[in-house]
């Protein structure tokens, strides 16, 4: 059962009414704060380097800077792109979950705030990869019918943790992407909008997903556990699209091979997770089934 203060107020409503409030006092208007209107420089990097799938190959060391730089635009739009995809997976599901629910409830209108911004973020992403110069880059249509089942069916933690996993995932590479100059300077303020932003709805992924696990047994973990695990490894291996290195100018079939290869980017996606592991272990989502799909995404 979920826990109540002495005040009668349960910490899910406390969570919620804080989230609201620092969204009164600290949330972005994209339109405003990024700058759409100067023309793109080519003279940086889309993301930092080292997040770059080819990052630390030899096909990398023969790169020229100005083919460095333009992968990694191509890969940060993918990105973008991979993030509206899902934004719009977890718009449907929380919608879903709060229907008809008690509106007066302050995690109800935390779910409308958390839509709002979701909507806002996705117009940014569209823009920014725009701006990139970049194509619509989608997921495999295989993955894109799995995220209309999951989108359709994923209820409590499931949904939750999943929702957790594509944004923790997101927010660390963006947290360093953000402070490196290297990086075009409209990236870097769409990247801090969408960390300052992202920190809330974190905070309200994890707070639904304990809540949920209240009284969970063994078998319903195990299930969930699994659930979550094959969501996250389509997401994390959705994120940068093959056909960046074509539109690079790159060899795509040598580029893909040594992508695949390539341990410096696991390194990477790995540490970038830790924590992200230690409250799926906590929660009892980390179950033995799904260490197969972590470790197969690099995330463990």
């Amino acid at each position: 059962m979920t826990s109540i203060s002495e005040s009668g107020v349960s910490d899910r409503e406390t969570v919620a009414r804080r989230l609201l409030d620092s969204s009164e006092q600290l949330s972005y208007d994209p339109v405003k704060e990024v700058d759409w209107e100067t023309p793109l420089d080519t003279g940086y990097h889309g993301a930092s380097p080292e997040w770059s799938t080819l990052y630390g190959t030899s096909y990398w060391a023969e790169m020229t800077p100005e083919q460095q730089r333009e992968l990694t635009r191509q890969e940060a739009a993918s990105v973008a792109s991979t993030g509206i995809w899902f934004e719009m997976i977890l718009q449907q599901m929380v919608l879903r979950d709060f229907y008809a629910k008690d509106p007066t409830d302050p995690a109800f209108q935390w779910a409308l705030t958390e839509i709002a911004d979701e909507c806002r973020h996705s117009i940014m992403f569209a823009r920014g990869a725009a701006k990139l110069r970049a194509p619509a880059y989608r997921p495999r249509r295989f993955v894109v019918e799995l995220g209309r089942v999951f989108k359709a069916t994923a209820t409590g933690e499931a949904a939750y943790a999943a929702i957790l996993v594509a944004e923790e995932v997101l927010d660390v590479m963006q947290r360093d992407w953000m402070r490196d100059e290297r990086v075009v300077p409209f990236v870097r303020t769409i990247n801090n909008i969408h960390v300052v932003e992202e920190s809330r709805h974190m905070k309200f992924a994890r707070e639904e997903t304990r809540e949920r696990l209240k009284g969970a047994g063994w078998l319903r973990r195990q299930i969930n556990g699994l659930v979550v695990a094959i969501a996250s490894y389509f997401i994390v291996t959705s994120m940068v699209n093959g056909k960046v290195y074509e539109n690079a100018g790159l060899d795509g079939k040598r580029a893909r091979r040594e992508a695949k290869a390539n341990e410096h980017h696991k390194s990477m996606l790995r540490s970038s997770c830790s924590g992200l592991m230690e409250f799926l272990h906590s929660a009892g989502l980390l179950t033995k089934p799904s260490l197969w799909f972590y470790k197969r995404a690099s995330l463990i």
